[in-house]
C-alpha cells in the first residue's frame, strides 16, 4: 500500500473522518494548521473576529469574538450545526500589544488579554469537551508562547494570561485523560507571521528594552507557520497517543525553559 505524504509529518487521509475547530485560523499559524488538517482529510471550521486574512479553501469560516461569553456560545453552536460535533480543538487565537512596562497596562487591556489568551479556551472547552467526553475520544491543543518564562514587563498581560493557560491545560489533561481525551500545549517562539511582525514593530517603537536586536534563534532562523503546525498536528494525531499534559516549545532554542 502506498502512503502519500503531503507535508513533513502529515500523511494524506491521516485525519479523514475527523471534525476540527481551529480558532484564529484566517492567517499565520492558525491558517497553516487549518490547511494541514484539510490536506490530511479533516473537516475544519475556523474562526476569527473578521475575515481579514485568507482562510484556506475548503474550511468553514464563522466570524466570532471568542473573548466574550456570547461569542464562545455562538461558536460552539456553529460547530454543532456545521460539523455535528468536534473531535479536535486547536485554541490558536491570541495576542496583545506591548507597553512601556507592566504598570502602563490598563485594567481594560489586562481584561482583554485574559479574555482572549486564557478565558476563551476555558469557555470553549467547557462547551465542547463534554461531547468529546461522551464519545471517549478527542484531542485539544492550546497554543501558548515560549516567551512565558521570561515575563518581559511590556508583555506581562500576555505572558501572565498564557501562563494561566498552561496551568489550566495541564489540569484539564488530568481530568479528561480517563475519557481518552488528550490535552497538550504548544509554545511557539519568534515566528514569521503578520501578527508577530506587527508586535515586534510596536515593541521596537517603544524602545522597551532587551529583545529588539536581529539575533536569530540558536537554530539560525525565525520559525515559519508550518513549523508550529507540524507540532500541533503531531499532538492531534495518533502518533502522540500516549502524550497528554505536555508543553512543546517550538522556538529554535530561543527561550529558556521553565
Amino acid at each position: 500500500m502506498t502512503t502519500v505524504v503531503n507535508e513533513p509529518g502529515t500523511t494524506a487521509h491521516e485525519f479523514a473522518g475527523t471534525r476540527a475547530l481551529v480558532t484564529g485560523g484566517s492567517r499565520g499559524i492558525g491558517a497553516a494548521v487549518v490547511r494541514r488538517l484539510l490536506e490530511a482529510g479533516a473537516q475544519v471550521l475556523t474562526t476569527a473576529r473578521s475575515a481579514t486574512g485568507a482562510v484556506p479553501e475548503g474550511a468553514h469560516f464563522v466570524e466570532a469574538d471568542v473573548r466574550t461569553r456570547a461569542g464562545a456560545r455562538a461558536l460552539a453552536a456553529a460547530v454543532r450545526k456545521v460539523l455535528g460535533g468536534v473531535d479536535l480543538v486547536v485554541h490558536n487565537a491570541g495576542g496583545a500589544r506591548p507597553h512601556q512596562g507592566a504598570l502602563a497596562i490598563s485594567d481594560e487591556e489586562w481584561e482583554d488579554a485574559l479574555a482572549l489568551n486564557y478565558l476563551a479556551s476555558v469557555r470553549l472547552d467547557a462547551l465542547l469537551a463534554p461531547g468529546m467526553r461522551e464519545r471517549r475520544s478527542g484531542a485539544i491543543v492550546h497554543v501558548s508562547s515560549a516567551a512565558v518564562p521570561t515575563s518581559a514587563p511590556p508583555f506581562l498581560h500576555y505572558t501572565a494570561a498564557k501562563a494561566a493557560l498552561e496551568n489550566y491545560s495541564r489540569g484539564l489533561s488530568l481530568e479528561l485523560a480517563p475519557f481518552g481525551i488528550r490535552v497538550n500545549t504548544v509554545s511557539p517562539g519568534r515566528t514569521a507571521t503578520p501578527g508577530g511582525e506587527a508586535t515586534r514593530e510596536q515593541w521596537a517603537l517603544l524602545d522597551a528594552g532587551p529583545g529588539q536586536d536581529d539575533t536569530s534563534p540558536p537554530l539560525g532562523r525565525d520559525g515559519q507557520p508550518d513549523d508550529i503546525a507540524d507540532a500541533v498536528l503531531f499532538l492531534l494525531s495518533d502518533h502522540a497517543g500516549w502524550l497528554t499534559g505536555s508543553n512543546i516549545f517550538v522556538d529554535g532554542g530561543e527561550f529558556p525553559r521553565a
